[in-house]
C-alpha cells in the first residue's frame, strides 16, 4: 500500500469522525437542528417547542392534543374528547394517556387499515374501536361492543 492512500484513508477517516466540527463553522444552525432531532421527546410534543409544558404559554388553549392527562378531567370529559377527535392522527395517543391500564381488548375485527382492536373500559362502560397501523380511535360506544359495524370502523 502506498503512503499517499495511507494518509488519505486516515484524513478520510478523521474527516468523517469529526463530521460537525466543520459544518459548526460554516452553518450553526444546521448542527442544532441536528442536536434538536437526537434529543428524545414526548411524542405530544410538536418539532421546535419540545421544552415547552402542557400550560406553558406556547400551548393554545384550544389545542385538544396539549391537554395534559390530568385527574381534572372527569371520564365523560375524556370520552367526549375521543369521541370528538376520533378519526385524528394522534388520538390514541389520548386513549393511552386517559385509561392506563384500565382497557381491556375484547374483539378483534376488519376494519381501519387492517384490523381493529376493540377496547372495553369496565369503570365506564365504554368500547373504543382501535386501529393501531393508523394509531387512531375510530369508534366509540357504550357497552360492550364485540363488533361495530363495518361503516363505523373504516
Amino acid at each position: 500500500m502506498k503512503f499517499t492512500s495511507l494518509v488519505a484513508s486516515v484524513a478520510l477517516l478523521g474527516l468523517v469522525t469529526v463530521w460537525d466540527a466543520p459544518l459548526k463553522a460554516i452553518n450553526p444552525q444546521l448542527v442544532q437542528a441536528n442536536a434538536a432531532e437526537m434529543k428524545p421527546t414526548d411524542s405530544m410534543s410538536k418539532p421546535g417547542d419540545s421544552m415547552s409544558k402542557p400550560g406553558d404559554s406556547m400551548s393554545k388553549p384550544g389545542d385538544s392534543m396539549s391537554k395534559p392527562a390530568s385527574t381534572s378531567m372527569t371520564a365523560k370529559q375524556k370520552i367526549a374528547l375521543l369521541t370528538k377527535n376520533k378519526g385524528q392522527k394522534g388520538n390514541g395517543e389520548q386513549l393511552r394517556r386517559f385509561f392506563l391500564g384500565d382497557l381491556e381488548p375484547i374483539a378483534v375485527q376488519p376494519g381501519g387499515a387492517g384490523m381493529v382492536v376493540n377496547l372495553y373500559n369496565k369503570a365506564n362502560n365504554v368500547t373504543f374501536a382501535y386501529c393501531a397501523t393508523f394509531d387512531v380511535v375510530v369508534a366509540v360506544k357504550s357497552g360492550k361492543v364485540t363488533a361495530f359495524l363495518a361503516s363505523e370502523v373504516k
